[in-house]
């Protein structure tokens, strides 16, 4: 059936290179060593070359370490191992048992995208011509997947650059492994953050970002040009990045894109409390002095079984993540809307924006919420814990059961899988992404320069509507829209083109909230006002700055 298709296309994004010609050998020099890449017509690849010390044995939920100065010649030819990622569990609508499904979907996906706990590398693609005195700008790539799952073999970067190049305006792409599989970049707990290792995930982002400082320039590259772009997870790790240290970018970057994602209302990291004892439980570390020694030492098997028995973006509590970053004194001082607010965020240019039905994909899981009741009780127990009846109340208002106000949205009585299906997909949507971008831009508008848009292509899919990661779609693998505007940008700061004939995409203020939105059909883009369930989102970002995750 169509949904499982779907969610390959959304959450995985495969992409596929077009090879015009056999791969010739290339070389750059790093630290005085000749690291071997390949070329394919006028596009060079230097792949899966590591970034920081495997993070295994006692590294293993420590803070990322540098690589020493390379001091071997070695190939760069090849995707590193993706890091260790999430056991899914889809909800299934029809078809296979929901056990054959899963395993069918994890063994394929396992076999796509190898994985393993050495997995901290970072890939280069950059113009054939490109040398170390060409100063190029560089877009840094982080992948989504719910803090639980992706790799960057899944993104190839070849189509950006050449695309790049074709417009005169050649970039150089970069991309990260970073520790995801939640407990594995993301875990939470007192322990956690007495031992300062929170969001270890962000961390490896991080030092990804302080190597192509070091080593960029030997690729044609200038360190100083430096964009950082994610998808979802990515997205909210570009966001993070932007308030991490007080809203020091320590000049690891000068702009940010940020694709479905923003600061997001999390809490204390010790809200993980819960997931951690759990995964202790199940490795057989409960009542040791140290646990998360323990948790260093026991096999890679056992603890990989322990957290895949915690709850996946695709569980009934959905997009109440189990592992995601949280606020760990470190990396995250508090709440990151609450470092919005307080201004401590980059004053860096950025792009941001969001698909028209970003919940869809999402709400499967809570196909059983049929009546009025149940998404009460779903809302202030399971998705909102905390929230008074009050609150509740309040939200039901908002978004009523009418299904002509759900998501996907403007479809009318159509993609109603179930009475409340639209209602909870529109509650999530907005809850997760499109409040906490409003959020963002409410709290930085005229301080620096933003671009917003909206993507409700694909709108025609059944159930899901312009899906979340849908707009994937328009900056990787099929047009080119979005994905020229994202060259333009890393290359001059403004995403809009000089040509007389060129679409000019306005920028964001709250005075004149204007927004690029992508459409299908005759006319692909138009600009509108950014200013749809305006109440929704206020009310939401109220509710879950008051009980964060």
């Amino acid at each position: 059936m169509f949904f499982r298709p779907l969610i390959a296309l959304a959450l995985s994004a495969v992409s596929v290179t077009v090879v015009t010609a056999a791969p010739v050998a290339s070389t750059v020099q790093l630290d005085g060593v000749t690291v071997t890449g390949k070329s394919v017509s006028s596009v060079q690849q230097f792949l899966g070359i590591p970034f920081a010390q495997p993070p295994v044995g006692d590294l293993r939920f420590r803070l990322p370490q540098p690589v020493p100065a390379y001091n071997q010649s070695f190939s760069a030819t090849a995707f590193g191992p993706a890091c260790p990622q999430q056991k899914f569990e889809l909800p299934v609508l029809q078809g296979l048992p929901q056990e054959i499904a899963d395993d069918l979907v994890n063994g394929v996906f396992s076999a796509l995208f190898p994985s393993s706990e050495d997995c901290l590398t970072v890939n280069v693609v950059k113009p054939a011509s490109a040398t170390p005195s060409s100063k190029l700008p560089v877009l840094v790539w982080i992948f989504g997947g719910g803090f639980e799952f992706g790799s960057t073999s899944m993104y190839d970067g070849t189509g950006i650059v050449q695309r790049s190049i074709d417009m005169g305006s050649p970039v150089i792409f970069v991309s990260m492994n970073y520790r995801s599989a939640r407990g594995f970049g993301f875990l939470a707990s007192k322990e956690v953050r007495e031992a300062g290792i929170g969001n270890l995930g962000l961390q490896d982002q991080r030092q990804a970002l302080r190597w192509v400082q070091k080593y960029i320039t030997a690729f044609g590259g200038d360190p100083t040009k430096v964009t950082i772009w994610g998808e979802s997870a990515g997205a909210i790790s570009v966001s993070l990045h932007m308030i991490a240290n007080g809203g020091n970018s320590e000049g690891l970057f000068r702009a940010g894109v940020m694709e479905s994602g923003a600061p997001i209302p999390v809490g204390d990291i010790e809200n993980g409390q819960i997931y951690y004892d759990s995964i202790v439980a199940d490795t057989g570390c409960s009542g040791l002095a140290d646990t998360l020694q323990c948790l260093r030492t026991v096999p890679f098997d056992t603890l990989k079984a322990a957290i895949d028995n915690t709850p996946s973006i695709f569980a009934y509590q959905s997009l109440r993540l189990a592992w995601l970053p949280r606020a760990d004194g470190v990396f995250l001082t508090d709440h990151p809307q609450r470092l919005v607010q307080q201004g401590q965020i980059a004053r860096v240019p950025f792009i941001t924006g969001n698909c028209d039905d970003e919940g869809t994909l999402f709400s499967f899981s809570t196909l059983n919420v049929t009546t009025e009741s149940e998404v009460r009780d779903y809302v202030k127990n399971t998705f909102l814990p905390g929230a008074t009846d009050a609150q509740v109340d309040q939200l039901s208002t908002l978004y009523p059961a009418d299904i002509t106000q759900g998501s996907p949205f403007d479809t009318g009585i159509l993609n109603a899988v179930t009475p409340q299906f639209k209602r909870i997909a529109a509650v999530q949507g907005d809850g997760v992404f499109q409040a906490p971008r409003r959020w963002l831009l409410k709290n930085t508008s005229g301080k620096q320069d933003i671009w917003v848009f909206l993507s409700k292509r694909f709108k025609a899919i059944p159930l899901v509507g312009s899906l979340h990661a849908s707009d994937l779609i328009n900056s990787f693998f099929l047009g080119q829209e979005l994905r020229d505007y994202i060259i333009r940008f890393a290359v001059k700061l403004d995403p809009s083109g000089a040509g007389l004939l060129d679409f000019k995409w306005p920028k964001y203020t709250t005075g004149n909230p204007n927004q690029l939105v992508f459409l299908d059909g005759l006319i692909p883009q138009v600009v509108e006002k950014d200013t749809y369930r305006q109440s929704q989102m206020d009310f939401l970002t109220q509710l879950t700055l008051q009980v964060p995750v």
